[in-house]
């Protein structure tokens, strides 16, 4: 039965909303330049960094999507926090290195030095649509949706549309007011809840008599059928959902383009102070990282004992879906009269926040320079970028709010979370490759890079058709394909295929590159960096090899 909240409930969840805004609204209350802004002033502190990075990518995705799909496939979605160090690791040391001396605002910015317009129009046209047709729209689907679940029966009982609303106006309100500075410092204070929230709800789940703390979970795991165990990060290569053969290269693709390729992610460490407070922002934030397999994945596989418990019981009608599975829990397990429904609420509410307010930001400063101040006002003024980027803002959360209302509807089907990499996976190659290309290859051109960035979206739809309509038996490679890849080819599998084509047409339209500067290649930087370079031990350094060493030890462990 739903836990009815109560007035300190109620008084947490409300004052959550309103601590956000306040924050928000301080935080941004001097903006006199684009520079504050679009990239707050480039003053934040490791921390900063490390907790907007953080709350960017750990969102309700999180709490709610990853913990349904450990519920119902089970801990090797992992793969999508361990595989994120890697390209945590390029972006601290090869990418970032590149953008920052430049003193680029967008990622676009270096592809129209490296390259030439035509990839920087692109790429940007790329990111403004992922941005809102998927990243916000499923901010706002999969909050809302959890929100109305969690509030029903309640004296703040709202429906799905109503819950969007809330999230557009909140996210508006102090985005729009206070730039990139109030997103960031909101984000660390809506990073702290959601670890608080997360961290709450496993102990809470692990602490039942159904489960017996984590040896419990892995000592009934171990107790099923192999086909059935849920606790092993590598499945099949004819898996329908997560092959070990698609995340070791599909996934580490996306991971690339995610992490080091993606300005509302790579934003966050251009805003920093300085290059050091860049990369231990960034490697915080991977630390962060190898915390969410447990806090979520782990407590879905968790739950999926206890749902099978409760319903033998007669305490459930039946088994929830996936993307119902958290709320369903915190109804479950969480104690009602002591706030406690609330807190975990206000972690719910401050992830979605934290990540929508992150994707309109980056979005606006998308637009805002790399079309407006581009090609229709070159010599607008900061006041003038502020106006534009403040407008571009309302626009994308009025658009992202419709979609998630008319499209991401609230009988949307399950395992959303993994919908989302599959959709972006038809675009990513492309884009990963012209950076790749351009950092470490100083042959890579223009040329090659437009249309390894323009075909591999078509090449992409197109495999993947031709997967479906290639019938099975036709020929003994046929056969072959459905025995490895499975009868449908998984999004993984696809996007890996996809780079091999971006990566061959990059190559083939070598030709004379049409940069020839150096500085805009990692080698050439590094050979032309006069910066002093700390001592091992009081560099950023030691906390990299640390954290790659951690990452292996649980991709070794739990093989």
């Amino acid at each position: 039965m739903p836990i009815p909240l109560t007035a300190v409930d109620i008084a947490i969840f409300l004052a959550s909303i309103l601590i956000v805004l306040a924050i928000g609204l301080w935080a941004g209350r001097k903006e006199d330049s684009a520079q504050d802004f679009f990239l707050a002033g480039r003053t934040v502190p490791w921390w900063g960094v490390a907790g907007s990075i953080f709350g960017t990518n750990v969102s309700a995705e999180h709490l709610v999507g990853m913990l349904g799909i450990g519920y119902s496939i089970g801990f090797a979605q992992a793969h999508f926090e361990y595989g994120a160090i890697a390209a945590l690791l390029m972006l601290a040391f090869i990418f970032l290195p590149l953008y920052r001396a430049m003193g680029v605002y967008t990622l676009s910015e270096y592809l129209a030095k490296r390259y030439d317009e035509r990839s920087s129009v692109l790429y940007s046209a790329y990111s403004i649509l992922s941005i809102v047709f998927v990243r916000m729209a499923l901010g706002f689907y999969i909050g809302a949706r959890a929100l109305s679940y969690l509030l029903d029966g309640t004296p703040l009982e709202i429906g799905y549309t109503s819950g969007i609303l809330i999230f557009a106006t909140v996210t508006a309100t102090y985005t729009i007011v206070g730039g990139l500075k109030a997103v960031i410092w909101t984000d660390v204070m809506q990073s702290t809840l959601l670890l608080l929230a997360g961290t709450f709800v496993a102990v809470l789940v692990f602490s039942q008599p159904e489960i017996g703390g984590l040896g419990g979970l892995l000592a009934k795991d171990a107790a099923l059928p192999a086909a059935e165990q849920k606790f092993h990060l590598y499945l099949p290569t004819d898996h329908p959902q997560l092959p070990w053969t698609g995340v070791f290269s599909g996934l580490l693709i996306i991971h690339l383009f995610y992490w080091s390729t993606n300005q509302f992610i790579a934003q966050r460490a251009l805003a920093a102070r300085t290059e050091f407070d860049a990369r231990m922002g960034i490697l915080a934030a991977g630390f962060l990282k190898l915390v969410i397999p447990f806090v979520s994945i782990a407590t879905g596989v968790a739950a999926g004992f206890l749902f099978e418990s409760r319903l033998a019981a007669g305490e459930l009608a039946a088994l929830p879906l996936p993307d119902d599975a958290f709320p369903l829990l915190v109804q479950m397990i969480v104690p009602a009269g002591y706030g406690l429904v609330g807190l975990i609420t206000a972690g719910l509410i401050g992830a979605i926040l934290s990540t929508i307010d992150s994707m309109i930001n980056s979005g606006a400063t998308l637009f805002t320079f790399d079309f407006y101040k581009r090609y229709i006002n070159p010599s607008a003024s900061d006041r003038k970028l502020i106006l534009v980027g403040r407008a571009t803002i309302l626009a994308y959360v009025v658009g992202a709010a419709g979609i998630a209302a008319v499209i991401y509807t609230d009988d949307a089907a399950d395992n959303f979370f993994l919908k989302v990499p599959a959709q972006l996976g038809h675009f990513v190659p492309g884009i990963a490759i012209a950076f790749l290309g351009g950092i470490l290859w100083r042959g890579a051109s223009a040329t090659g890079s437009f249309w390894a960035m323009l075909l591999s979206p078509v090449f992409s739809f197109a495999l993947q058709w031709g997967y479906g309509a290639w019938a099975p038996g036709s020929s003994p490679l046929a056969s072959a394909a459905r025995a490895v890849l499975g009868p449908e080819m998984n999004f993984l599998h696809r996007t890996a295929i996809t780079t091999v084509f971006a990566f061959a047409v990059l190559l083939i339209l070598k030709g004379r590159p049409e940069s020839t500067d150096d500085r805009y290649t990692w080698q050439g930087h590094m050979a032309a960096r006069t910066e002093p370079t700390r001592a091992f031990w009081r560099s950023e350094r030691p906390w990299a090899w640390l954290l790659g060493a951690g990452t292996v030890f649980m991709l070794v462990y739990f093989a």
